[in-house]
């Protein structure tokens, strides 16, 4: 909650999921090559982030972490694949629906409203997929299971949060 507030505050306009910089994209807001680059920086960060975790991982100051980078894929999705498609969809929908519905808040409330959406759908969808609904962030989270099994975590982790995006901005 705390760090999605504290970007919303800091950083508003800005995207850090592939999915979000869709919708201007789609809707004519900026050109397709300037999105291109923006969803290749959000991969980018997320690679980044991913180094940089691993660098602290490695120092192993906390006991989970005794190890953990030599376990290799940690699979986030604890249910079927339908099932998990169908959450990471779902979530998608509601977030973008909510993104929609608070455009005219005021941005004082509307980051506190985003992050406590977010919080509450990881809460809710974390012991089953992970909750994620950003293909950037999936893929840094998880880039050995993506290699692992590419078709299913494309189709749960890139595909149901795109398509949930697309739903929305087709429908509305």
């Amino acid at each position: 909650y705390g760090f999605t507030v504290l970007h919303g505050l800091t950083l508003p306009g800005s995207a850090c999921n592939p999915c979000g910089t869709l919708q201007p994209m789609w809707g004519g807001g900026i050109p397709l090559g300037m999105g291109g680059v923006k969803i290749c920086a959000q991969f980018l960060a997320a690679g980044l982030a991913r180094l940089f975790m691993s660098f602290v991982w490695s120092l192993e100051m906390a006991e989970p972490h005794f190890g953990a980078l030599s376990q290799g894929c940690s699979h986030p999705m604890r249910t079927s694949e339908l099932q998990a498609f169908c959450i990471e969809l779902l979530f998608s929908v509601v977030f973008q629906l909510t993104a929609l519905r608070v455009e005219r808040v005021s941005p004082k409330y509307k980051v506190h409203l985003v992050a406590l959406l977010i919080t509450m759908l990881v809460y809710a969808g974390g012991n089953l997929t992970g909750a994620i609904f950003n293909p950037a962030l999936a893929s840094s989270l998880h880039p050995n299971c993506f290699y692992e099994q590419f078709f299913s975590y494309s189709l749960v982790y890139w595909i149901a949060p795109s398509l949930g995006k697309f739903l929305i901005l087709d429908v509305f």
